[in-house]
């Protein structure tokens, strides 16, 4: 295991960064905010009315893994269980059978190629179901969706393997917005760019580990066994990106909560067989430590809205959940790390704040691999 303040001196010395790095992962996590205002633009001239001027569809069917997935879960959060429009997740390759012309199909993929995008897209057509593709300007996907005259966001082909997420969302956003799903200005593309930005600024390379809340947080991981709670619906997908992106790049298993439904399994594992034994000695040197210590990362939604589950014995909101999660924590002395909670997150509409904590996230994903030199070893 890389020692910790081995670890940071790694993290502020910039050719050592650009070394490891043969991906160029840092710069694309940097400019998250470029490829927003990119795609918003792409998708412009894609040309969305096609499937939009035909009025509200009966469901959004969203074809995707990995970070297309992602994508489809935080729009889904956001519509909420209130949406007019059912909206699915499936990996595709298969569209599921009840699937028909008064839905729209959104097949969303970085490379645009392989089965698992194609093969729905052709499928869609057969059935006459209205269809968006998204994916490399030169992918198979895009003569599928030409061929059934289908919009199609032709993304480029520098975009790098799990630094796209905002390229897949971006236009589910939009099409969205254009159906009359989110209210105009929600999903703006200037507002999450600009937070994105921000955080770029606040999280980049250049600037050093003690005031890089990007670079702390991949320190504090560096010996740590994760478990995310996440507030909400929204905050639960942001969760699954931040799981997938930590096990991914960093080669770290962690474990995520949503809450308030999983409540009472959170606070079984914090106050569990892994917490520390030696509670009363706060203190103590943590070097003799064995193995990985539990961290709690925090996920807040202050709008994930009021009490759940009205028929139950104790209703709950996910805030008052978070309440007794972190309660739970600071009983048996597990540290507690809020992602993107610097500055302050309350100036920021609720879209820019998650962009907000997806992009920490992602800085910290790649800083904490880089740390361990997992980039290097894995693309020599």
């Amino acid at each position: 295991m890389t020692r910790p303040e081995f670890a940071e001196e790694v993290l502020d010395d910039l050719e050592l960064l650009r070394a490891r790095d043969p991906r160029e992962l840092l710069p694309a996590v940097a400019g998250s905010g470029a490829q927003v205002r990119e795609t918003a633009r792409l998708t412009q001239e894609a040309g969305l009315g096609r499937v939009t001027e035909g009025g509200r569809p009966r469901g959004l069917v969203i074809v995707g893994r990995r970070e297309g997935a992602v994508a489809a879960s935080v729009l889904r959060a956001l519509l909420g269980p209130s949406s007019p429009v059912t909206v699915d997740v499936v990996p595709g390759p298969s569209l599921p059978v009840w699937t028909g012309p008064s839905d729209i199909a959104v097949v969303a993929t970085r490379t645009g190629a392989g089965r698992y995008a194609v093969a729905p897209a052709y499928e869609a057509a057969r059935r006459g179901v209205s269809l968006v593709g998204i994916g490399s300007e030169d992918g198979p996907l895009r003569a599928a969706c030409s061929t059934a005259r289908a919009p199609y966001v032709a993304l480029p082909r520098t975009r790098v393997r799990q630094a796209t997420l905002w390229s897949l969302l971006t236009p589910m956003l939009q099409l969205a917005t254009e159906l009359g799903l989110l209210a105009p200005g929600v999903a703006e593309p200037e507002a999450i760019a600009a937070a994105l930005d921000e955080v770029a600024g606040e999280c980049g390379p250049a600037q050093e580990s003690f005031v890089n809340p990007a670079k702390t947080l991949a320190l504090e991981l560096l010996d740590a066994l994760p478990i995310i709670a996440a507030e909400g619906p929204l905050a639960g997908a942001a969760a699954t990106r931040i799981e997938d992106q930590l096990a991914t790049l960093a080669g770290l298993p962690v474990t995520a909560f949503r809450l308030p439904d999983q409540r009472v399994a959170a606070c079984a594992v914090l106050g569990g067989p892994l917490a520390p034994r030696d509670a009363d000695d706060f203190f103590r040197d943590r070097e003799d430590d064995a193995g990985r210590r539990l961290r709690l990362l925090t996920i807040r939604d202050t709008d994930a809205g009021e009490a759940d589950g009205g028929e139950e014995r104790e209703p709950r909101s996910a805030a008052g959940a978070m309440d007794e999660v972190l309660r739970t924590a600071a009983a048996h002395t597990i540290p507690v790390s809020g992602l993107a909670e610097h500055g302050d997150p309350t100036r920021f509409p609720r879209l820019p704040r998650l962009a907000r904590q997806l992009a920490v996230a992602d800085f910290a994903a790649v800083y904490l691999a880089l740390a361990l030199d997992n980039e290097r070893a894995l693309h020599a």
